[in-house]
């Protein structure tokens, strides 16, 4: 009797708990339902059914030629794999005190450079950090997974797992409805398999805790199912952020990505620079198991950073450009709140780096320019050169030995100190990474080259078509402002001479939130009220 009474007691004690756990929570929904009404702002799922049910009231479909797309991030942009045309979708703009969310269609077709908008009944809601793949099959496809909807105020985050497939053979949009795929979750990676979406990784906020993942899922293109992979060797890490690509051989690469740990009971930022190759079990015949493999990277790596952007080239090369890294602070600062480590400034890249895997070895290469035109006596050393010829002796040997410095100044690969001397004459110039441009090469060489380059960024996005990569949009800082960039690039890989401007850049997007001149101007008020009050209290 003893025992069943005290097993009745923990029963009892649980419930207890539970129902404890539940008006806590109930409690919690309710403030935070006042809190969001006073913001005018309802809770995120209502709204997210709202902007559906608008979805389904369009009845027709219609195509019409517009403008580029707007300032926008965290968007997808897909190359079609039989027409010239490269397709966009979603995204998100923040402009300081507001976020807006998008669910656009937009087409650039390259032959005739015109954008078209395709408006189709019943489309998937707004959202940003989603996925995006296009296959042949069936006249066209493009299947998009997951992603996130934000609320204008920020305040509220809403993860999908809905999958849809827009078929550009009709025009419409299909939400596509299959049980056993992956939880709600944004900041993944999706690729195409054989007859396969493949899908690893990504991250679930809601605001209380974040949770990152290192799962695997397929789904199959024609039975239209989900499958949970099981997979043996060693595995990545949880994370976000990463970059996923096929190799020449049919095996998925992944590589770097991002995700927060607790270090001291603080959350960090952690940014991974491995790499992994993941393959089908060659015994298995179910599709279900897959074997992860470490990958042992050689050549000019990048440096630690996040955010890139990468294409699939021709002959197994992948791109990869752009990204940040945070600037590292000392660590007396280990102590910082997870929203201070936010807001640290970042070292941002426009360098383009390639990599090739063959077995399980990557090669990674720096892609350095070559201009459209030579460097040589026709250019700006050729008409110093002239013009020394009418100066004096002295000075042309002068000029000679500046130019030499700059000579040697252009083939340095790193910090060093050169001096060039000519009996009298010395020069002593420390040459470092600071003078050098996009590519490994000074600012001085890549103008000389006629060689054009896209400024730095991380979340861009970029696919390679006709022999050619596509760059847009990302995001760059400028103090307090978070400048989100709508400018359009294109690289011939055959020649790599020079980026070619599409749309040009503009750096210009209303900012309504606060700036480094605000807090400025703060101080200066509180240093004000300081002097001002005589009194020793609080003036808060």
């Amino acid at each position: 009797m003893g025992k069943k009474d005290k097993k009745k007691k923990e029963e009892k004690k649980g419930k207890g708990i539970e129902k404890t756990a539940e008006k806590t929570e109930k409690k919690a929904k309710l403030k935070a339902k006042k809190e969001l009404a006073a913001k005018g702002e309802d809770d995120i799922e209502s709204m997210v059914k709202a902007i559906e049910e608008e979805e389904r009231k369009r009845q027709e479909v219609k195509e019409v030629v517009v403008g580029p797309p707007s300032h926008r991030s965290n968007f997808s942009m897909t190359a079609h794999s039989d027409n010239p045309e490269i397709v966009f979708f979603g995204g998100e703009f923040y402009n300081g005190q507001k976020t807006t969310m998008f669910n656009d269609l937009l087409v650039f077709n390259l032959k005739r450079s015109e954008w078209t908008q395709i408006k189709s009944p019943a489309g998937p809601p707004p959202r940003s950090s989603h996925q995006a793949c296009i296959v042949s099959q069936a006249g066209g496809q493009l299947w998009v997974f997951g992603g996130e909807f934000t609320s204008p105020s920020e305040s509220q985050f809403y993860h999908y797992k809905d999958l849809w497939v827009f078929h550009f053979a009709s025009k419409r949009w299909e939400k596509v409805t299959a049980t056993g795929g992956p939880s709600a979750r944004s900041g993944h990676r999706m690729v195409v398999f054989k007859k396969y979406l493949i899908v690893f990784g990504g991250f679930h906020d809601n605001l209380r805790d974040c949770k990152y993942f290192n799962d695997l899922y397929s789904f199959d293109l024609e039975e239209r199912k989900w499958a949970k992979l099981v997979t043996v060797g060693s595995e990545p890490s949880p994370r976000s952020a990463c970059q996923m690509f096929s190799a020449e051989d049919g095996r998925v690469v992944v590589y770097g990505g991002y995700c927060k740990e607790k270090v001291k009971k603080v959350e960090k930022g952690v940014t991974h620079i491995d790499m992994f190759l993941l393959s089908p079990d060659k015994h298995d015949d179910t599709g279900i198991k897959w074997r992860w493999q470490t990958v042992k990277q050689v050549g000019e790596r990048p440096t630690m950073r996040t955010g890139l952007c990468n294409a699939v080239g021709r002959d197994g090369k992948v791109f990869m450009f752009g990204g940040v890294m945070d600037k590292q602070k000392e660590e007396d600062d280990d102590e910082e709140s997870d929203e201070d480590s936010d807001d640290e400034d970042g070292n941002f890249f426009n360098e383009m780096y390639s990599v090739n895997v063959e077995g399980e070895r990557a090669t990674w290469h720096l892609v350095t320019l070559t201009g459209r035109k030579e460097i040589g006596e026709k250019g700006e050393k050729g008409e110093k050169k002239r013009r020394r010829k009418e100066k004096g002796d002295g000075e042309a040997m002068e000029d000679d030995n500046v130019d030499q410095l700059e000579d040697l100044a252009l083939e340095d690969t790193g910090p060093t100190t050169v001096t060039v001397e000519s009996g009298a004459f010395t020069v002593s110039s420390t040459v470092g990474e600071a003078e050098k441009g996009a590519k490994g090469d000074t600012l001085a060489e890549l103008k000389e080259k006629d060689c054009f380059v896209p400024s730095a960024r991380f979340g861009s996005q970029m696919v390679f078509k006709g022999g050619s990569l596509y760059l847009f949009g990302g995001i760059i800082e400028s103090g307090e402002k978070d400048i989100t960039l709508k400018d359009f690039y294109s690289l011939d890989t055959n020649k790599i001479d020079s980026w070619n401007v599409i749309i040009e850049s503009d750096q210009v997007m209303e900012w309504l939130g606060e700036t480094d001149d605000d807090d400025d101007d703060d101080d200066e008020e509180g240093d004000d009220e300081d002097e001002d009050d005589e009194s020793g209290m609080d003036t808060d």
